[in-house]
């Protein structure tokens, strides 16, 4: 039986497991409603370093350790990492784990990393390519801030469409071992763009891709937003959940009852100041590891579409002038007993 579905998407003949998964977030997200779900929180979001572009690294150094370490593997047991970030070159990816000398397949889906690296990686493992393999991102709210708007010590305002970078990183160790979280399914989404140019509205860049890889899963999959517990989107935030809700109705579909957003989960808007909700590779991973993936393992979430989103540009792209395309991925997220 062929395992290519539909136009986009793959259903798995033998499904991957998440073996487990580690979540290391800043002192922000540690003071968020999902403050105490988490398996490390650092009171100091510099994680002793010097600059901020190695904090982040630290983050993935750490959300790894933390996953082998649950899983009882070492290093030399993991065949390939699967890992982004949104810093030029992936350097917070590149300098985070060279001491663990894991073959690297080095990923950049901005914001959707970690639908992009799970998605890979789940490939790997269930076309028979490796045992066991890591998928995992990062963002950090001060590095993104310094290359994509502007230095800290500029003190801009912000519109309340903006949503704040997640200063986070998360890992999922994904292999043949039986848990009671398989990947049954995915699909790969394509750039959407509806000329955004406002890149402080990151909601309303990718909501339109989030909308696309949605209706297209649903139609590859021939199921229905009743045929799933949550639909989980990676950073729309507040402006982009509504977005997205409308234009899924517009294309024959509701998902307004399962809907949620971990960017509207990590962080308490009232309370916090972060405007429109959380955003950054990092806001999905941390989410999904640290709340929504336990949910999964004790059953009390059966099926899940997990699809982080991604806004596709640079500062040069945005220096330029041009607008910001969107991308999303999703992967189908099962218990199992």
């Amino acid at each position: 039986m062929t395992q290519m579905l539909g136009k986009q998407s793959i259903r798995f003949e033998t499904p991957p497991y998440i073996e487990a998964s580690g979540s290391v977030v800043g002192k922000k997200e540690g003071e968020g409603p999902l403050g105490d779900l988490f398996d490390m929180v650092s009171e100091d979001d510099t994680f002793g370093c010097d600059c901020w572009e190695e904090a982040e690294s630290t983050l993935q150094k750490e959300a790894a350790a933390l996953t082998m370490g649950k899983a009882g593997v070492k290093p030399e047991d993991v065949r390939y990492i699967f890992a982004g970030d949104l810093l030029g070159q992936t350097i917070a990816t590149s300098f985070g784990i060279v001491n663990y000398e894991i073959p690297l397949f080095g990923l950049y889906g901005a914001c959707s990393t970690a639908g992009e690296s799970m998605s890979l990686g789940a490939m790997c493992v269930a076309g028979g390519y490796a045992n066991r393999v890591l998928a995992m991102t990062s963002s950090h709210f001060a590095s993104a801030e310094k290359q994509f708007r502007f230095p800290l010590e500029y003190g801009n305002q912000r519109p309340v469409s903006a949503t704040w970078t997640v200063t986070g990183s998360g890992a999922f160790l994904l292999g043949t071992e039986k848990s009671h979280v398989k990947i049954s399914g995915i699909t790969t989404g394509k750039i959407m763009d509806y000329g955004v140019r406002d890149s402080m509205n990151m909601g309303a860049a990718m909501a339109p891709a989030a909308c696309d890889l949605i209706v297209q899963h649903f139609e590859d999959f021939q199921t229905s937003p009743k045929d799933y517990d949550r639909i989980i989107t990676g950073d729309l935030g507040y402006v982009g959940q509504e977005i997205l809700l409308t234009l899924t109705k517009e294309r024959g579909y509701d998902i307004s009852a399962v809907h949620t957003d971990c960017g509207i989960e990590i962080f308490d808007k009232d309370t916090q100041g972060t405007d429109s909700g959380g955003s950054g590779c990092g806001c999905s991973a941390v989410t999904m590891s640290a709340f929504f993936l336990p949910q999964i393992q004790r059953g009390e979430l059966k099926k899940v579409l997990f699809v982080p989103t991604g806004a596709l540009l640079s500062k040069i792209s945005f220096n330029e002038g041009q607008t910001v395309p969107g991308i999303a991925h999703g992967v189908v997220l099962e218990y199992e007993a």
